[in-house]
C-alpha cells in the first residue's frame, strides 16, 4: 500500500501525528477548588480559563487566542450556587445558560432570566455555555450583559486576597475588555430580587435567529418595590440605561413613540436613522410586553 502525504502538526510545521489539532499548543489543568485555580493563574503567565469554552474555543482554533495554560474551571461546585433571597439574589458563573432556562437553579428575576436564557442562540450552545464566561469575554452584542444591566447586578470577582464586588456598567472597561486582573475570576452575580408581581420585556432584533443582535433592550418594572429599568444593547457599545425614560414610565405608564425618540436621542446622539430605527422597535416590543395589561 502507498503511504499517505506527510501532513503538518498544530504549531504549522513538521508531521502530523496523533492528536494534532488546530489551536496552538498548550497546557490544561483542571483544580480542584477556586483557590487552586487562582494559584494556577498567578503561576503561568499567560494562562487563561475556561469553562463552556463557547467564546474562547473558536479563538483558540482561530489561534486569536494563545494561551500557555488552559485552567478549566467548568467543573468547580463554589461556581454553581444560586440564590434567591428576599432582598438580593446570587447567581454562579459557572452556571450554563440552559440550567437557567430549564429552571434547574433558585431564579429571583421573576422570570426575567429564564425567559432571557431561552433566546441565546442553539441550544447547544445553552447546554454548554456559562453566564459567567458570557460576561467575562465582555461581548457588547452578549445576551446576559444587557439583562443583568437592567437587574442592575454586580460581579463578584474572587482573587487571591479576598473578593471584590463591581457594578456591571465598572466591569466592562471596552468591547471585550473586562475589569479583570490576570489572576482574577469571576464567582457570580448579586442583584436586587425582584418580587412576585413583577414585569418584564425583553426583545432584539437579529438578521437570523439565533445570530447576535443589531439591536436589543430590556425592561424591568417592579412597582411593588418601586424599581423601573430600561436598557438598550448593540454591538457597538455597552448597555446604556434610560433613568429618565424609566421615571417616566414609573409614573405614567406607556411613552410615546416621540417620547421614545426623545430618549434616544439624548443618550446616544451618535446614532444615524437605521441605527435609531431598529433601537426604537426593540424598546418599543419590550416595552409593549412589560406594561401589557
Amino acid at each position: 500500500m502507498g503511504s499517505r502525504p506527510a501532513g503538518r502538526d498544530a504549531s504549522g510545521s513538521g508531521p502530523a501525528g496523533a492528536g494534532a489539532v488546530k489551536p496552538a499548543r498548550f497546557d490544561y489543568v483542571r483544580p480542584r477548588s477556586v483557590e487552586d485555580a487562582l494559584a494556577r493563574l498567578a503561576s503561568e503567565p499567560g494562562a487563561k480559563l475556561i469553562a463552556g469554552g463557547q467564546s474562547l474555543g473558536p479563538m483558540l482554533n482561530l489561534r486569536l487566542a494563545r494561551p500557555s495554560l488552559l485552567v478549566d474551571i467548568g467543573g468547580l461546585p463554589e461556581l454553581f450556587q444560586a440564590d434567591a433571597g428576599a432582598d438580593e439574589s446570587f447567581v454562579g458563573a459557572g452556571i450554563t445558560h440552559a440550567m437557567i432556562e430549564d429552571r434547574m437553579v433558585a431564579d429571583g428575576s421573576a422570570g426575567f432570566m429564564p425567559h432571557v436564557a431561552r433566546t441565546i442562540a442553539y441550544r447547544a450552545v445553552r447546554n454548554r455555555g456559562t453566564i459567567g464566561g458570557s460576561i467575562a469575554h465582555a461581548d457588547p452584542a452578549a445576551d446576559w450583559l444587557l439583562a443583568l444591566t437592567a437587574l442592575g447586578a454586580d460581579v463578584i470577582v474572587a482573587r487571591s486576597t479576598g473578593e471584590r464586588r463591581i457594578a456591571l456598567p465598572q466591569f466592562v472597561i471596552a468591547a471585550f475588555t473586562p475589569a479583570l486582573g490576570e489572576s482574577e475570576m469571576v464567582l457570580g452575580f448579586t442583584f436586587p430580587s425582584l418580587s412576585a408581581g413583577a414585569r418584564f420585556g425583553h426583545a432584539k432584533l437579529a438578521r437570523k435567529l439565533g445570530k447576535f443582535a443589531d439591536a436589543a433592550a430590556a425592561v424591568i418594572v417592579d412597582r411593588p418595590r418601586g424599581v423601573c429599568r430600561i436598557a438598550l444593547g448593540r454591538p457597538e457599545g455597552q448597555p446604556v440605561l434610560l433613568p429618565g425614560l424609566a421615571d417616566q414610565v414609573a409614573a405614567d405608564g406607556q411613552p410615546s413613540p416621540q417620547d421614545i425618540a426623545a430618549a434616544l436621542a439624548s443618550a446616544l446622539p451618535e446614532l444615524d436613522a437605521f441605527e435609531r430605527r431598529i433601537l426604537s422597535g426593540a424598546l418599543g416590543r419590550a416595552l409593549a410586553q412589560a406594561l401589557m395589561p
